[in-house]
């Protein structure tokens, strides 16, 4: 999920940023210590606006920098576990499917993928179902759920496991064909109570 929050800091702020404007020195120096980095509090924090300095710096002897205290905004991605998010497919390997999900990506195992047998075409690089016939190559655009969410210390160790198993998920075409098959269930039940109290 994608947060707006306010943090709270306190910043070093060297001799060479002095000739800048206060702002913008510091707006620099917190994209530097904040942006893409990975917090397991934060999650993923993506930009970083409205820097506003508390009061003046502090100089400490014997250091040649300007302490601040400053409050800003931050715009971070945190993934939750059910979380029902749309992505791209960004790659398909023989265990399961890579989708992007803005800052980071996430694995669909393969059994995870559809409830059916799926084979892997190493040629045509898809997913394919035994029975279904769902096909799924790089690009889908899908709606999955994030079932798993282990954050560490950097973006390339976090893992995202998620699932298109169940109903209303996976690609747009399979969600389409679903809720077709699921009407025609129901009318067809209809019309056999229909028959009954005929009868």
């Amino acid at each position: 999920m994608y947060n707006v929050m306010t943090i709270n800091d306190r910043i070093r702020l060297p001799p060479q940023f002095f000739s800048m404007k206060l702002e913008d020195a510091l707006a620099q120096i917190l994209r530097e210590k904040y942006e893409r980095r990975l917090d397991k509090e934060t999650g993923i924090v993506l930009s970083v606006w409205n820097v506003k300095p508390e009061g003046d710096g502090v100089v400490i002897p014997g250091d040649g920098a300007a302490y601040y205290t400053v409050n800003f905004d931050a715009l971070s991605y945190q993934p939750s576990v059910n979380e029902i998010v749309e992505a791209q497919v960004s790659e398909l390997v023989e265990f399961g499917a890579f989708v992007g999900l803005g800052p980071i990506e996430g694995l669909v195992h393969l059994s995870q993928i559809a409830n059916d047998f799926l084979t892997y075409n190493k040629k045509t690089g898809t997913f394919s179902g035994r029975e279904s016939k769902k096909v799924l190559k790089k690009d889908d655009i899908v709606l999955a759920k994030i079932s798993t969410v282990s954050m560490k210390n950097t973006i390339a160790d976090a893992k995202i496991g998620l699932t298109m198993r169940p109903d209303g998920l996976g690609k747009g075409e399979w969600i389409d064909e679903a809720e077709k098959a699921r009407a025609s269930r129901g009318e067809a039940a209809e019309k056999g109570k229909k028959k009954e109290k005929a009868a």
